[in-house]
């Protein structure tokens, strides 16, 4: 196997099985075929699926060091989500599935599948910190930057990346973490879980008022020991690429210089991208393709190169693929590419240059409050 750069793409089957059960119709035909559904789930299998065989179709799946990695146990579950919850989500989905918080229903066998989705996560996160892989990326689903200790919501059961957080510094090979969340949606799980500790810093980007509507405003900063680790960036609608590279330059990488993580994970949502049907934003395959180079740049600069993506959001089945491709070709360094055919209709409907203005300006204002 070759690799230009030493980059592992953590993905498994089982985690395209997962289904919103109630939501979506779901038929079971059997533990060892793919659950037939009807639709009307909004987190489809297709677009993780879809993604998986681009990488294959162009060729680049071979110059990643593919691999899946096991569940998460309940060890590792437990250091995030209490004893009731896990037990509770055990139970119904041993005996058909439902849903036990806020738009994250699931069927038979969710909870096994949900396991190994933050196992990916956990594994890919490992494989970086104990030099393994220079960098990785988690095909993880269901996703888990909404879900909070005891209460998942958003499609997300459990908290992926917190549990691979977690299970790394109980393991001393991280003492200090940061995670950039560029999904469309406000990390309102990572952030409340980490909220009053100052070794994980969370930083949030995302679309002002999208989903939890309630969350994500730029005055929450954490508590106690948490005070100042935690960095919400609310964005207006209509913000393109251009917003998304200030911000990320402006606000995201100073914060991160001044916290000195030994690695940086992303909560690495699509779902930003201008075609997405659950957000408002302008971004392209490109904007999520030089966001991937400032993060890698700066984990160069920072912690050795350790930089871990992990899958989010991204409800796009036709779009989300050359979102995914772009990111893990700019992340192993490959000459591999994918060409975004929706690029120059896309390129042609950023903000105009009054709108750019006026986002810079947020981006000052920003910069000012958070003392960046």
């Amino acid at each position: 196997m070759s690799a230009v750069n030493k980059t592992g793409f953590f993905w498994d089957e089982r985690c395209f099985w997962h289904s919103g059960g109630n939501y979506a119709l779901t038929m079971p035909v059997g533990g060892l075929v793919q659950p037939a559904t009807a639709g009307g789930f909004p987190d489809s299998p297709e677009t993780k699926r879809r993604l998986k065989n681009l990488l294959d179709v162009t060729g680049l799946t071979d110059q990643l060091h593919a691999r899946t990695a096991p569940p998460a146990t309940w060890e590792d579950l437990a250091r995030v989500h209490p004893e009731s919850y896990l037990k509770k989500f055990k139970t119904l989905s041993d005996t058909g599935g439902g849903e036990i918080g806020l738009r994250a229903p699931f069927a038979q066998d969710g909870f096994e599948i949900a396991c190994t989705s933050a196992g990916l996560a956990k594994g890919a996160l490992f494989s970086v910190l104990e030099g393994d892989l220079q960098n990785a990326y988690a095909l993880s689903r269901p996703p888990g930057h909404h879900c909070l200790p005891d209460f998942p919501n958003g499609f997300c059961l459990l908290a992926n990346i917190a549990i691979a957080v977690e299970a790394a510094l109980a393991q001393n090979l991280t003492s200090r973490v940061a995670i950039v969340d560029w999904d469309v949606h406000h990390g309102n799980g990572s952030e409340a879980i980490f909220y009053d500790r100052d070794d994980v810093l969370t930083i949030s980007l995302h679309q002002e008022r999208n989903y939890p509507m309630d969350t994500g405003d730029a005055e929450d900063r954490g508590v106690g020991a948490g005070e100042g680790y935690n960095l919400n960036i609310p964005l207006p609608p209509g913000g393109g690429h251009a917003l998304y590279l200030d911000a990320m330059e402006r606000l995201v990488i100073p914060a991160l210089e001044a916290f000195e993580p030994d690695v940086i994970i992303v909560a690495c949502g699509f779902d930003a991208a201008a075609v997405d049907p659950l957000s408002r934003m302008m971004a392209t395959a490109e904007t999520f393709r030089k966001m991937t180079n400032q993060m890698m740049q700066t984990a160069s600069d920072l912690c050795d190169d350790k930089l871990v993506l992990v899958h989010e959001g991204g409800y796009s089945e036709v779009y989300v693929p050359f979102c995914g491709h772009h990111v893990l070709q700019q992340l192993s360094g490959s000459d591999i590419s994918a060409p975004d055919p929706l690029a120059s209709t896309l390129d042609a409907r950023q903000p105009s240059d009054r709108l750019h203005r006026m986002h810079q300006e947020l981006i000052t204002e920003l910069v000012r409050y958070f003392d960046l």
